[in-house]
């Protein structure tokens, strides 16, 4: 990334805010890429391989994880802060860690923990990811944490109510949380992976929603978004031959079965691969409209501004439609729901558990249990994946609540 091509309103690692502890740089690398390592090597990156995306880790390998998702999002964010001349290793290192506090078993988890929490604070996956990367994890002698630069982890902040802001900020006045009483805006990079992560869920839920049967083509072609995406990749599969001899069915008897599914694989892959450059063609152009109407001087005239990194309206209304297709039709489908609320009633009896008895927990959240129990409780389990919080929730109460 040649630092000297960034847009005036780009985040510069040159002209970073810093780290909470101080850090002498080794060359070559910059502060941001310097965040994106750290991130890549912590164990809550690498634990989200068995997190929770939609469908819970146990029900096949081919699903979307949090780690894959994550991936997706990164590339997502990259692409479109390259066309906008943003810095790309911040954009990549926000992306990286903005599920890193995610519970198991997705948002059921995160819900479930919240109401455990109620009476000490609460809970929230955004907080929890900064809580991860500030003090949790431990790789480090001189401080506790990945000790990332501001703009890292201001990014990470996505969202945090007031109350919890204000409470940040008796430890760090004039730390990422500022912006949510003052009511600027972080940086563009940050407001971008924030879209790229909807740009990510919604196009991936749907292949992860016809692959399980709970979605089918169908249906999906009622969303018009899906539709005219569709339509093209139809047309486009009659000229290609691959795809055309697949779904032809030229073949006889099974065979021609065969070939009836592959064809419609590969036009459901074509149809999201539209889908998807029509969402970043878009963001990347709405986007730049807005940065020329308003030009900033530079970063901190950018934070002034209402948020930048946007869709144009009329893809923004046709997403929102395709958003509340999915949460109608695969979000609250029957199974999923019956699958969400067994991780609800696992996360709810572990809390329960540890709470009782924190000898039950490993031995660092054990010992952070002597000054704030459920806190330490909740962190332990918003740390573990689906397979370890089921096989410790078997341990614990003798019942096995997913099949194997």
């Amino acid at each position: 990334m040649n630092l000297d091509a960034l847009a005036p309103w780009a985040a510069d690692p040159r002209r970073t805010r810093g780290r909470r502890v101080f850090e002498p740089l080794p060359p070559p690398r910059n502060e941001h890429q310097r965040d994106r390592d750290r991130i890549v090597h912590s164990g809550a990156f690498r634990r989200l391989v068995y997190k929770t995306q939609v469908f819970v880790n146990p029900e096949g390998d081919l699903f979307r994880t949090r780690l894959t998702h994550t991936l997706e999002v990164a590339q997502v964010a990259r692409a479109a802060a390259r066309a906008l001349r943003l810095n790309e290793d911040l954009v990549e290192a926000i992306a990286l860690a903005h599920d890193l506090g995610h519970t198991p078993f997705g948002h059921a988890g995160q819900d479930a923990l919240d109401g455990c929490m109620r009476a000490h604070g609460g809970f929230e996956h955004n907080l929890q990811s900064l809580r991860v990367v500030d003090r949790l994890e431990q790789r480090y002698l001189a401080f506790d944490g990945l000790n990332l630069t501001f703009e890292t982890r201001e990014g990470i902040l996505k969202h945090c109510s007031r109350r919890n802001a204000e409470h940040l900020l008796q430890g760090e006045p004039d730390g990422p949380a500022r912006r949510f009483v003052d009511g600027t805006q972080p940086s563009l990079e940050a407001q971008l992976v924030n879209l790229a992560d909807e740009v990510a869920y919604t196009t991936h839920d749907i292949d992860d929603g016809v692959r399980s049967g709970l979605l089918t083509i169908e249906q999906l072609r009622a969303v018009p978004l899906f539709a005219r995406c569709h339509d093209a990749a139809r047309q486009a599969a009659d000229g290609a031959p691959r795809a055309g001899a697949a779904a032809s069915g030229s073949a006889r008897g099974p065979e021609r079965g065969a070939a009836r599914d592959a064809g419609a694989k590969l036009v459901l892959a074509e149809t999201l691969r539209r889908i998807l450059s029509a969402l970043v063609g878009d963001l990347v152009a709405a986007t730049g409209a807005a940065l020329q109407a308003r030009r900033p001087a530079d970063i901190d005239a950018l934070r002034a501004l209402p948020a930048q990194a946007r869709f144009g309206d009329e893809l923004r209304a046709q997403i929102t439609e395709l958003e509340r297709f999915l949460l109608r039709a695969l979000y609250r489908h029957p199974q999923v729901l019956g699958h969400t609320e067994h991780g609800r009633t696992v996360v709810a009896e572990l809390f329960a558990a540890y709470h009782a008895d924190p000898a039950e927990m490993s031995a660092e959240y054990e010992a952070a249990g002597e000054t704030d129990r459920a806190r330490a409780v909740a962190d332990y389990i918003a740390g573990m994946t689906d397979r370890f919080a089921l096989r410790e929730h078997e341990r614990l109460t003798g019942r096995r609540l997913f099949a194997a």
